[in-house]
């Protein structure tokens, strides 16, 4: 019979002590912990280099097109000239609007180009497709059609008007007190389309839309006169036998010219079938923009670009003159953009405007407006 050997105990080489391995544990943790904090202090600091090289490249590198569109968005708004004067001196920025600016047509609107045509539903030809749109008529509809528009930076609407004899200027009902959201005119004046006209006195950029700019005319009297030496532009208006003309005149020249409706502001991009000269962006920047023109055939065109979003940057007077090209405008105008740039039709706002939405609407103190 054999006999069982003993199993040995085999004592280790090595042993750690409890509190020792403790120790080891706690300070690989802490090796993990700093290797974490200094992955996150690496990653952080190299972002922030980065970002600021990025931003040294942009306003100050030698590649002019972002500053330019820096500067000239800027100081052609109410309220944010800050952004372009903070970064740049004022030879740089003066410099800068220099090389970018528009010339306008030195010209009053002559009316007696505007010959109003109604078109039959016969088989027509059609110079182009800008054409075909403008005149092609959504059914049942002879009032308006809306359009919408696109270019690299800009997405809009441009809303043909078939009877220029429907539009008119509406006003604040708090004229030198308050302005009024574009819906609450829309809604009081039953009006199936508005949209902003000309700009108003906005002081320390907390203005609340109570003044416009310049002499406002309505149904052939003045109602508002407020003179700012900020304001530019001229005459925008329709006469009583419903031509767009465009004009820099005096309050009594216009008068004596035969406005029914009319606001002050610019600049104007194309009058008499001429368009103004451009140079570089024009030097109003990219932003929201609103426009108004008038075919030879009497068509009138409202023109509201969406601005400061993903979708639709804004665009620059070179596409504000571009589009009224294409769709056949023979006069053509700027009018109030940024924050004020606003579309109503049957009641609900049809752009995106920068003030928000139909919650956050600028109150604002001239409008035009077509009712049926």
């Amino acid at each position: 019979m054999k006999k069982r050997s003993k199993v040995k105990e085999v004592t280790p080489l090595y042993s750690i002590p409890p509190t020792k391995e403790l120790e080891i544990k706690n300070k690989k943790q802490k090796k993990k912990k700093w290797s974490f904090n200094k992955k996150f202090a690496i990653i952080g600091g190299s972002t922030f280099i980065v970002g600021l090289s990025t931003f040294l490249f942009l306003f100050y590198g030698p590649w002019p097109g972002f500053r330019n569109f820096w500067i000239t968005s800027a100081m052609t708004t109410m309220s944010h000239k800050y952004l372009a004067t903070w970064f740049y001196s004022d030879e740089t920025i003066q410099k800068v609007l220099e090389a970018n600016k528009i010339i306008e047509v030195g010209e009053v609107s002559d009316p007696d180009f505007i010959t109003f045509r109604k078109y039959g539903s016969n088989m027509m030809i059609y110079k182009n497709k800008y054409e075909k749109e403008i005149l092609t008529k959504d059914p049942g509809n002879d009032l308006y059609k809306v359009i919408n528009v696109s270019g690299k930076t800009y997405q809009g609407f441009l809303v043909a008007i078939y009877d220029p004899s429907k539009i008119s200027i509406a006003t604040t009902k708090y004229l030198g007190q308050r302005g009024e959201a574009i819906t609450d005119v829309a809604k009081r004046e039953n009006a199936i389309i508005a949209m902003n006209a000309g700009g108003f006195y906005d002081p320390d950029w907390n203005s609340n839309g109570a003044l416009p700019h310049g002499t406002v005319i309505q149904n052939g009297q003045i109602v508002s006169d407020f003179q700012d030496a900020n304001m530019g532009g001229g005459f925008i208006g329709f006469t009583k036998d419903n031509k767009l003309v465009l004009g820099k005149m005096s309050k009594e020249e216009a008068l004596e010219v035969g406005y029914r409706d009319a606001v002050e502001f610019g600049p104007f991009l194309i009058v008499n079938g001429k368009s103004s000269f451009i140079k570089g962006n024009g030097g109003w920047g990219i932003a929201p923009r609103t426009a108004i023109g008038q075919r030879k055939d009497g068509i009138v065109l409202f023109l509201v670009i969406n601005g400061r979003i993903p979708s639709s940057i804004g665009a620059d007077m070179v596409d504000l003159t571009e589009i009224m090209e294409n769709y056949g405008a023979y006069n053509a105008a700027n009018l109030d953009g940024g924050s004020s740039s606003e579309l109503v039709i049957n009641n609900k706002i049809i752009n995106t405007p920068v003030a928000g939405g139909e919650n956050g609407l600028r109150n604002m103190s001239t409008f035009w407006i077509v009712k049926e």
